[in-house]
């Protein structure tokens, strides 16, 4: 563990767990949201770089009324082990206000596919919902959010029946609600995707997708995370948004940096090639001194034919998007957290060899992305479904 690791007052930290996402994203010392979890036992061995996440969540998070740790909300942006792993641990050792997951959580077809922590998660939202519908209004550890919706699975729609107000956030619209707080003061959460086209697709094609804001005065920084959302659903996301919803500081790159956010297949194609297009619209939505995080091991210096990712290919199209020094792998800082500080001068990156210490290295904006604005791809709202 970190021993001498303090999180930052107000950002966001993309922590070192191998090929796997954990982003922790602080609203204050006593509000932090976790999206995705990958916690490996063996990086609690004091030789392995890598962090033992849960272990780090634990020590870092406020604790609650019942002296217990108190995490606001928790999601899953799917349920592939590498974004789940170490649920049940968490969930055995943290109290977690509120539970973020699509309805594909809820009717997958491969619930026997899926991993021990994936089954605790759908046990812990299937309780939660039926809590809700038999008591309407709950309290902390009992909340949901489900972003996504339907209406053409009429098999499913029983799910959403005498669900509170509020428990479902369709793509297309915000929420700056954190376990029943509204936090709009410090947070926005713009809901991009799962799609209801996409509603019953791969696992890996139906995560959420979130654009998270965090303000502090006059200055703000945004993220973008997608999950492992690939080109198809990325393109639509590009299609549909208004260009300040698309609008970042942070990218997590889509599954771990692989080359599937930028070769695809559109109508009519046979076979994968490049889109430039989509590396062109995230270059043009991105704030001026932006950052590509990806959460992975070592980047391959080439790509074996059909390996997993982080892929070197798309590794280096990432490079083009964003200035010198600003695309950053977590495992190759590991075992220091990236962790993205916001205050009212601005968001700066944190030295990594200085976490614990407050040192802070500034990261320039331009004066123009000082109004939260920045030129997309496409500017217009198509619509969502």
């Amino acid at each position: 563990m970190l021993s001498d690791f303090e999180p930052p007052q107000r950002g966001v930290i993309f922590w070192p767990v191998g090929t796997g996402d954990s982003t922790t994203v602080v609203l204050n010392p006593d509000t932090v949201v976790q999206i995705d979890l990958h916690h490996e036992q063996v990086a609690e061995d004091d030789e392995d770089p890598r962090v033992p996440i849960v272990d780090e969540l634990v020590a870092l998070l406020p604790e609650g009324d019942d002296g217990r740790p108190y995490l606001a909300a928790f999601g899953a942006t799917h349920l592939d082990e590498d974004h789940v792993k170490g649920f049940a641990e968490l969930l055995d050792r943290v109290n977690v206000g509120d539970l973020w997951f699509t309805p594909r959580v809820l009717w997958a077809q491969d619930q026997d596919e899926l991993c021990e922590d994936a089954k605790a998660f759908v046990e812990e939202a299937e309780r939660r919902i039926e809590n809700m519908k038999e008591h309407g209004d709950v309290g902390s550890g009992d909340r949901i959010r489900i972003f996504g919706f339907s209406d053409d699975l009429a098999e499913h729609k029983d799910i959403y029946k005498n669900l509170p107000e509020g428990s479902v956030t369709v793509p297309g619209s915000e929420f700056h609600s954190i376990d029943g707080v509204d936090r709009a003061d410090v947070f926005r959460a713009f809901v991009h995707a799962p799609f209801k086209e996409d509603a019953e697709a791969e696992r890996n094609d139906t995560s959420f997708a979130l654009q998270i804001t965090l303000t502090d005065g006059e200055e703000s920084v945004r993220a973008l995370l997608f999950g492992d959302l690939s080109y198809s659903g990325v393109k639509r996301i590009f299609e549909r948004s208004e260009a300040d919803d698309l609008a970042w500081d942070l990218f997590l790159a889509p599954h771990h940096c692989s080359k599937s956010l930028m070769y695809g297949k559109d109508d009519g194609e046979s076979e994968d090639t490049l889109k430039q297009q989509i590396l062109d619209d995230l270059e043009g939505s991105a704030i001026a001194g932006a950052y590509i995080v990806v959460s992975s091991g070592e980047i391959p210096a080439t790509d074996e034919p059909g390996a997993n990712p982080p892929h070197r290919i798309a590794a280096n199209h990432y490079e083009e998007v964003v200035d010198a020094g600003h695309f950053l792998v977590t495992d190759e800082h590991a075992p220091d957290p990236l962790v993205f500080e916001l205050d009212t001068a601005g968001y700066v990156l944190l030295d990594a060899s200085d976490v614990g210490d407050g040192d802070a290295s500034t990261v320039a904006k331009a004066a123009a992305a000082a109004s939260g604005t920045a030129s997309a791809g496409h500017t217009s709202a198509v619509g969502f479904g």
